[in-house]
Order: C-alpha cells, then structure tokens, then sequence
C-alpha cells in the first residue's frame, strides 16, 4: 500500500455528489488520492466492483451512502450494508483486509462530514500495513 492511499468513492448523483462538490466548492482540505464514480442510488453497487477496485490497485473503498434520503427505495439503508457486508466476504475470500471498505450515509450538504469520512478513512488505510 502507497503513503498516499488511493480510495475509490462510490457516490450518489441526487444525494453525496452534491455534498462532495460542496466541499471542493468551499475548498476543504482532503486528500487529493480520492477518485469518485457517481451511480443513481448506493444499493445498486455490485460487490464485485468493490473487490476488482481493490484488485486493481486501488487500497480502498468509500460508500457514499444515500441513507434516509434515497429517492428510490425507503429501505436503502440497509440495502447498501448489505452489499458492503458481501463486499468485506469478497475481500476475506480473496485474502484481503475487509476494513478497506468504508460506508457513511453523506447528504447533499454534508461536505464536512464528507470530509472528516475521508481524512479518517484515508489515515487508516495509511496505518493497515504499518
């Protein structure tokens, strides 16, 4: 794993988008490794693009989650720790350290708690191989 732990976020066009461009909008300081890929809603992320993102070179994953506010489904929520729980079952499979997935509900004006997930996140994907 890299000093600067590259992490792939999984976000939600209707609902942590905006809050993550709000904080690169207020210019908030979070590391620059962070790649996003934005999908309609967080349970409709496959496992397995979890586990080729790890394989891939990526040292972890952030699950922006929609939470309460989901458009879509009322039970999206629990739907979302669903897929992050088989993803950690994947990652244990192939002999990979399931705490490299990461899942936090971020709002459309959450861009500080956005901000605080990555730091904490990113500082500990650091730590996993120290």
């Amino acid at each position: 794993m890299s000093a600067n732990p590259k992490i792939l976020v999984f976000s939600t066009n209707n609902i942590s988008d905006p809050g993550i461009d709000l904080a690169g909008a207020s210019h908030m300081d979070y590391p620059e490794s962070i790649k996003i890929i934005t999908v309609p809603c967080s349970s409709g992320i496959n496992p397995k693009w979890i586990l080729n993102a790890i394989k891939g070179g990526f040292d972890g994953v952030f699950v922006a989650a929609d939470g309460t506010d989901c458009p879509y489904l009322t039970d999206c929520t629990d739907r979302t720790a669903k897929v992050v729980e088989r993803s950690q079952e994947l990652l244990t499979a192939n002999n990979l350290d399931p705490r490299r997935i990461k899942m936090a509900a971020i709002c459309s004006v959450c861009a500080e708690s956005f901000v605080s997930h990555i730091k904490k996140f990113h500082k500990a994907l650091s730590e996993l191989n120290n």
